[in-house]
């Protein structure tokens, strides 16, 4: 899907919305973790990725985001996504695997989506395919031991099929990422090691669609796994939320959940009628 297909700032409201919505019906938290990936999803899952490819959104606690793109894609139905976090359904709060096309495997535990996306490369890369791997990460996952066993498993085997994002929003679980374990997303980290690596403001999505294409270029250093290292902001777009800890956890109450669906209204959706 080309970017002039749709309009961007009206589909980024409207997948807000529609996140904000499954979080309050279902009284559940994880809202902030999945405002600051869902531009990102818009670039990679909504606009560059062909039916060939793989998206792996290895953090999984923000599976609303992923379910309302697939709903926007036609994956997940309507109705399908009114049962989300209900006893039964096939969409939990973390993702759950051969339930939906767009969800091929379980993810959430933290620092194993790399490992499986750079598996997948690596048989693409075998069987000689055209295929892409693009695996979402928090910054916060790149704590993980098995993340950096896969990224050198990637480095030996020149997986440059292989697209890592990371959403770099700087909280994490209990506190601010440089402060549990020091900035293990720097950019300087991941080039010291070999990957090929940008940096974007991960709520720019033509920005970040751009980079992606440029990495898909002959420009493209061959032969180097790639990493997009996404500047985000936790909670982006709901004023009371940003960049507050909290929101990685609390579910709204029908206040906080009026506020929320008016600034991303005011933000997204009138701002484009004045």
């Amino acid at each position: 899907m080309t970017t002039e297909a749709i309009d961007i700032q009206t589909l980024r409201g409207q997948l807000r919305l529609r996140l904000l919505s499954l979080y309050h019906q279902a009284n559940a938290g994880h809202i902030g973790c999945s405002l600051s990936c869902i531009d990102l999803m818009i670039a990679t899952l909504v606009l560059r990725k062909r039916p060939q490819d793989t998206f792996l959104l290895s953090k999984g606690h923000a599976a609303a985001a992923l379910y309302a793109c697939l709903n926007y894609l036609g994956d997940i139905s309507d109705e399908e996504l009114a049962t989300y976090y209900q006893n039964g359904t096939t969409l939990p709060a973390h993702p759950a695997p051969n339930q939906h096309k767009g969800i091929p495997f379980a993810t959430g535990s933290l620092g194993h989506g790399l490992p499986i996306g750079v598996g997948i490369a690596h048989a693409g890369k075998l069987l000689g395919d055209d295929s892409r791997v693009y695996v979402l990460m928090s910054d916060g996952e790149t704590n993980e031991g098995t993340t950096w066993e896969a990224a050198h498993f990637a480095l030996q085997h020149g997986l440059d099929n292989l697209v890592v994002l990371v959403d770099k929003n700087g909280l994490q679980g209990f506190g601010r990422t440089a402060d549990v374990f020091g900035d293990t997303a720097a950019v300087r980290t991941w080039e010291a090691i070999g990957f090929e690596t940008v940096e974007v403001d991960g709520h720019d999505v033509e920005a970040v669609v751009a980079t992606l294409d440029k990495l898909h270029t002959g420009t493209a250093q061959s032969g180097k796994p790639k990493i997009v290292i996404a500047h985000t902001v936790k909670g982006k777009g709901v004023s009371y939320m940003e960049n507050r800890l909290e929101w990685h956890y609390l579910p709204m109450n029908p206040a906080q959940y009026e506020q929320a669906c008016s600034d991303v209204s005011a933000t997204y959706l009138l701002a484009q009628s004045t």
